[in-house]
């Protein structure tokens, strides 16, 4: 994250420092992992969970160095950038050190999913893998349908209310905290043979928390609200905030 804060400091892109650090917490994940304990090899469970977290890491981090790369500055750190005035890039600096801490407390998740003992894969494995593809699939989804929206000249100034839009406002994030909620399903063992499975559960919370009350729908809207108060009142009007449900006529 500190080289996310040169990068950001060289270009003038806050929107580098999400890309950084999806990027570094895949990274982390492989890492916690597979890293070697008592010179045992990788087992199934350590080596399916790495290509998972590894596969998510990649996906979102080169979505969001694409946009970074293409675009103007994520509206949420432009609004930062604006409020924080003079002193943006030292609070910066100390905001994407509060992200990798945030990143290092999730990969706590990975780590005792990855090392439940439980010999072999299970039904249990099978479960988690499915919602976390589930995810996976998801959130790519709602990323190209707003992407393929915003390129339409014709929606500019307009809210994106296609596909998996209409049913929530942010299904992207959605599916993110989806994906997390895999975890857990890997980690918990409800014979009680690896109670420390249920440090998993602090994952889907924690990113619950951080995507609707600090950093994800909290400061989006409010740019929403501020760039288009009239097109997004009425698409909050008639779609749910996170959880996906069909639209109210």
């Amino acid at each position: 994250m500190a080289v996310a804060w040169l990068v950001q400091r060289r270009t003038g892109q806050g929107g580098w420092a999400d890309a950084f650090w999806s990027l570094g917490l895949g990274a982390a994940g492989v890492f916690v992992a597979l890293f070697p304990l008592e010179g045992a090899a990788p087992s199934a469970r350590q080596t399916l969970a790495a290509c998972l977290t590894g596969a998510w890491g990649l996906r979102l981090g080169l979505h969001i160095a694409a946009r970074a790369r293409a675009s103007d500055e994520d509206p949420r750190y432009a609004r930062l950038r604006q409020d924080w005035g003079p002193r943006f890039q030292s609070r910066m600096f100390g905001f994407l050190m509060l992200q990798a801490g945030a990143a290092a407390f999730l990969a706590l998740s990975i780590l005792v999913a990855a090392r439940n003992p439980a010999p072999g894969l299970t039904l249990q494995d099978g479960l988690a893998t499915a919602v976390f593809l589930v995810a996976l699939f998801g959130e790519a989804l709602a990323d190209r349908q707003l992407s393929r929206f915003k390129a339409d000249r014709a929606n500019r100034g307009k809210v994106c209310d296609a596909g998996l839009w209409a049913w929530s406002r942010h299904p992207n994030y959605f599916f993110e905290w989806l994906g997390w909620c895999a975890w857990p399903i890997f980690a918990i063992d409800l014979g009680g043979g690896w109670p420390w499975g249920w440090l998993a559960l602090s994952g889907p919370a924690y990113i619950y928390w951080l995507l609707t009350r600090v950093s994800g729908v909290p400061l989006l809207e409010a740019h929403m609200r501020r760039s288009r108060p009239e097109a997004f009142a009425a698409y909050a009007a008639r779609t749910s905030v996170f959880f996906p449900r069909p639209p109210r006529a």
